[in-house]
């Protein structure tokens, strides 16, 4: 396909009317070479002018190159001084210059052009003229003097520049995707995703894995979250597009494929969220006759090969916590560990204490927990606006009270009127606050206490970064495994009932095997999540390979209908071997690399907000004679 593009842009060249000719040839060979005076596309670096007309990429001249003659292709940038244009590729810029007997002749329309137009140039490399240097353009000692051009395509006027400084609506950018691609940003973004998952690539298949894809038409399974539906011609009947390849994978090391990997394309029927898409990517990986520690021990040493290496090195091992630790510490089980900011548990100092009326609703009781966070120059940063503030998001989120008590002074007192002096002191010295710090109080039942107070020092650090406090170093990425989670959940819609904290696939932690057929709300898991500043990039278990203990959980604890997994029963029942595996989530950690705000950012034709296509305006209408052959008729409510 890409011989056939190229051929037929060659013959499109050749249609094209040179402005002035240029002093070039072009010879037809099975090997194509483009000579510019002494200089062929041969000498220069071969893997970016590689079977492309240029001789160069905008980005790349240097002083070395002065003197010589240069074929350049691009997108018209800016002009000035109706002499100058700043033509640019995605390598680069490069300044070309109008001769002073052009500006009338073949230069005239090079500098009437709409920017954006494409086009071809030659001329000859030089110096730029002294105190015309420009230190913040790789190519800004030299310039290019233009003694042809050839217009490749005109550009209309678009509905935006492109252009860093002019920020843009996304909308906007979402429904004119092609020329978005154009930003810098994507640029970048899309180029160290396609090195990233290349580097991925060749590390695992060095480890022996087999990059196998598996089918994206599939059947609805029980459990998860929404699933895409797709219409058979068979009456009543539909695919529906897999979450993930999880059952696949399974059944290839049912199968004796010991090491799997695959770059999976995953769907989901819900709504967009900055980190999360309808469709998305995730690198997927499987072995058998493992463990917990040997997968989390590969993505280690994966991650470490394909790391980019114009950022800091990583450090192995990677840092570790339980889930009740990370709950504890963190009120969440993805914390951001590059700030500190901890929970405390001051149930101890202060949870036998009467308090006000005005607290009472938090007033603890025998039976609960006390946790504080100290926020560092809260008392002098953070005005009452703030704090009512944050004490709206707890109230709203996890129906908490929370206590706000300002310390002052040098030697760090609060104005707290239901604690004495001895406890006001033990309470600030646990919490290691000081003079004009904050602090932030709790009480009540531990995981809605921790989780309150987890998402409020994620908004306290906002907060703080924005008034000019730097508490999360720029450019630091730290990992973090999260291990012991629990194996089930009560379900939200029915307490009573338990569902996966996970998915029904994942073992049982060796400890508490016991407790499946006993106290399954009581048995930790095999599952283990990658966290990165703050963000799962990634998350994994060791497998149920027993077919009898796999029943039980989808029967007995879960009580899901099992005729709708017996291919995988019948699959487990056949001699499977102990697996385990990781799904890494590609978007969100590309995103995480360059500093992305949305994984949108780091997708090439990513849905809108509502999980649209802004672009082609997909979703779209099907007509009834479209429908037909798939027996579905439309129906709709009565307005």
């Amino acid at each position: 396909m890409f011989r056939g593009v190229l051929a037929s842009g060659l013959l499109a060249l050749r249609g094209l009317r040179l402005l002035r000719a240029p002093p070039l040839s072009v010879r037809q060979g099975s090997k194509r070479s483009c000579t510019v005076g002494v200089r062929s596309v041969d000498d220069g670096p071969k893997e970016l002018s590689n079977f492309c007309l240029r001789s160069h990429t905008c980005g790349e001249l240097r002083r070395e190159h002065v003197g010589q003659r240069v074929m350049l292709c691009g997108w018209l940038q800016h002009r000035r001084c109706d002499r100058f244009v700043v033509l640019r590729d995605f390598h680069g810029q490069t300044q070309l210059i109008v001769p002073q007997d052009q500006l009338h002749g073949p230069g005239h329309e090079l500098l009437h052009l709409q920017l954006e137009s494409v086009i071809c140039v030659c001329g000859e490399v030089r110096d730029r003229p002294p105190g015309q240097h420009n230190p913040n353009m790789p190519t800004g000692e030299v310039e290019v003097h233009i003694s042809s051009v050839e217009v490749l395509n005109r550009s209309r006027k678009l509905p935006f520049q492109i252009n860093e400084a002019v920020r843009v609506n996304e909308s906007l950018r979402l429904q004119f995707r092609y020329l978005d691609l154009r930003s810098k940003q994507l640029q970048h973004a899309l180029r160290l995703r396609s090195n990233l998952v290349m580097s991925m690539r060749t590390f695992l298949c060095s480890q022996g894995f087999v990059d196998v894809e598996t089918p994206t038409l599939f059947k609805k399974t029980p459990g998860g979250a929404k699933e895409f539906v797709v219409p058979s011609r068979e009456p009543g009947k539909f695919f529906s597009l897999p979450q993930s390849p999880q059952q696949f994978k399974q059944l290839l090391m049912v199968g004796g494929l010991d090491r799997y990997f695959q770059i999976a394309r995953c769907y989901r029927d819900e709504g967009a969220k900055p980190d999360r898409q309808p469709e998305f990517t995730q690198v997927d990986i499987e072995l058998s006759f493992t463990g917990q520690q040997a997968v989390q021990d590969l993505v280690e040493e994966l991650l470490c090969h394909s790391w980019p290496c114009d950022l800091p090195p990583l450090a192995k091992p990677f840092c570790t916590l339980t889930y009740d630790q990370a709950l504890n510490l963190y009120g969440t089980d993805k914390p951001d560990t590059r700030f500190g900011m901890q929970l405390v548990d001051v149930t101890g100092e202060v949870g036998n204490n009467r308090l006000t009326s005005e607290h009472a609703s938090c007033r603890p009781r025998q039976s609960d927990c006390v946790r504080a966070i100290c926020v560092p120059r809260g008392s002098e940063l953070f005005c009452n606006e703030d704090f009512c503030t944050l004490k709206g998001l707890a109230k709203e989120h996890f129906n908490q009270e929370v206590i706000v008590m300002r310390l002052c002074g040098n030697d760090g007192e609060t104005t707290s009127e239901w604690l004495s002096p001895g406890e006001q002191h033990a309470l600030v010295e646990k919490c290691g606050a000081g003079p004009m710090d904050a602090l932030l109080l709790a009480a009540g039942e531990r995981s809605d206490v921790c989780l309150s107070l987890g998402k409020l020092r994620l908004e306290c650090v906002q907060l703080l970064e924005k008034m000019g406090l730097s508490l999360r170093p720029c450019g630091l990425f730290q990992f973090l495994w999260v291990v012991d989670f629990p194996l089930f959940l009560p379900r939200k819609d029915n307490p009573t009932l338990l569902e996966s904290a996970h998915h029904p696939f994942t073992a049982p932690h060796p400890d508490d095997a016991h407790l499946i057929y006993t106290q399954p709300q009581k048995a930790r898991s095999q599952h283990y999540d990658l966290v990165l500043n703050g963000s799962e990039v990634g998350g994994g278990s060791v497998r149920i390979h027993n077919s009898q203990l796999q029943r039980h959980v989808l029967e007995k604890v879960l009580q899901e209908d099992t005729q709708q997994m017996s291919h995988l029963l019948e699959a487990l029942d056949s001699g499977a071997p102990p697996h385990a595996g990781i799904a890494l989530g590609l978007d969100r950690l590309v995103a995480l690399l360059v500093g992305a705000h949305s994984i949108r950012d780091v997708i090439a034709f990513p849905k809108s907000f509502r999980g649209h296509d802004l672009m082609s305006n997909a979703p779209d209408w099907l007509s009834p004679e479209e429908l037909a052959p798939y027996h579905i008729n439309l129906c709709f409510p009565e307005t």
